[in-house]
């Protein structure tokens, strides 16, 4: 930073001379031009602080890589545990058959009880350990579901990086003009103090607009299990919106939205919910990539004891008996290395939690329309 001849900016004040103005007012002048300095000073740190969070986006990003890897990993070890229950249960009810007929045997005849009893001694204690073993194998099962569906999430934020970075773009830039035009002021020695006060007002809005922008990237990423919190389902979908609107930009995507101006809440999970809406949205997104009309719209209604949000599309639509094929894990559309088949299924597993629904409308002739019904929050339903 230049140093300031204070003695110019003395006599650049109007009427000011040496006979005029005395010791005090060049005293106020100096701590007024050190006043700016520091709020310029720290600008500048503030500035350096979001060069570092850039930074820090970009190792996320490498970490989300690893995670996509270790979503497969997850996923086989979670179909090798649903066969395994299935032989458990399977083994609880030959049990259970057995036991029967021993049953029977100890009717017909008294010679054979003591060896029954023997028997059904063993097969309650194989019924006992296999229904720990059940309990145990659920309990692990809806864990390896909440680790993916937090991994899903997090190769979701993978890809909304380049937006989201392009979203913090323009507050940054915003902010270099402020403290620009503040720098040019001092050095040409023009001291005009409510100028500067406002470039310092409007630069350090920008920055809680950064500040924003990056707190939400941080409420979406972190693992949220279903809780009991009245979400508001309007502000979630613009909320979803918000994180993919720079890539419809660029895509020239439209979106047409109508929803409902009750605000309907549901009982559930705002970062999961919204997780679901993402989903949709990238989805419809990818299908748009060679339509010649591109448009999303989404609509929310609201019934007695039910709301219906309804996400459609002008891409291709989905091929005839696929419907329900589109939910299971792995299945997808999309040519080999652009997708994995676990976007649908996430949402499904969501919305199942929620005691929700989601089907695909197969009357709609133009694209593909996902209805989705969710149960309206009840009047005691308190958020955490």
């Amino acid at each position: 930073m230049r140093s300031i001849d204070y003695r110019a900016a003395v006599t650049s004040v109007p009427g000011a001379d040496d006979s005029t103005h005395p010791a005090e007012e060049i005293t106020r002048l100096r701590e007024r031009v050190a006043l700016l300095e520091h709020r310029l000073r720290k600008g500048e740190e503030q500035r350096r602080a979001l060069l570092h969070i850039f930074s820090d986006l970009h190792e996320m990003n490498q970490r989300l890589s690893s995670q996509r890897r270790a979503t497969l990993h997850i996923l086989v070890d979670y179909e090798e545990d649903r066969r395994r229950l299935g032989r458990q249960a399977d083994r609880l009810d030959n049990s259970r058959r057995a036991l029967l007929h021993i049953l029977q045997d100890a009717h017909h005849s008294n010679l054979r009880l003591e060896d029954s009893r023997k028997a059904m001694i063993h097969i309650m204690g194989d019924l006992h350990e296999t229904t720990e073993e059940i309990k145990r194998r659920e309990q692990e099962l809806r864990d390896k579901q909440g680790q993916l569906v937090q991994a899903g999430k997090l190769a979701t934020l993978g890809e909304l990086t380049t937006g989201v970075a392009h979203e913090l773009n323009n507050p940054l830039n915003n902010i270099g003009l402020y403290l620009g035009n503040c720098i040019d002021l001092i050095d040409m020695g023009q001291i005009d103090t409510r100028q500067m006060l406002r470039d310092l007002r409007s630069a350090s809005q920008q920055v809680r607009k950064a500040t924003e922008i990056i707190g939400h990237l941080r409420t979406f990423g972190r693992a949220a299990p279903v809780g009991q919190e009245s979400v508001a389902v309007n502000q979630v979908i613009r909320r979803a919106l918000s994180l993919v609107q720079e890539q419809f930009r660029i895509r020239q995507i439209t979106v047409d939205l109508d929803l409902d101006p009750a605000d309907p809440l549901v009982a559930g999970s705002s970062i999961q919910l919204e997780q679901v809406f993402i989903n949709l949205l990238t989805n419809a997104r990818d299908a748009l990539a060679d339509a010649p009309r591109k448009l999303i719209r989404i609509a929310s209604t609201m019934s007695h004891d039910l709301v219906t949000v309804i996400f459609s599309d002008t891409g291709p639509g989905i091929p005839n008996g696929f419907e329900q094929r589109i939910f299971d894990p792995f299945f997808t559309t999309k040519e080999v290395g652009k997708g994995t088949g676990l976007g649908l299924s996430i949402t499904y597993g969501i919305l199942k939690d929620h005691k929700g629904t989601i089907t695909v409308d197969t009357s709609v002739k133009e694209g593909a329309t996902f209805r989705i019904e969710l149960p309206l929050a009840s009047a005691g339903a308190v958020a955490s």
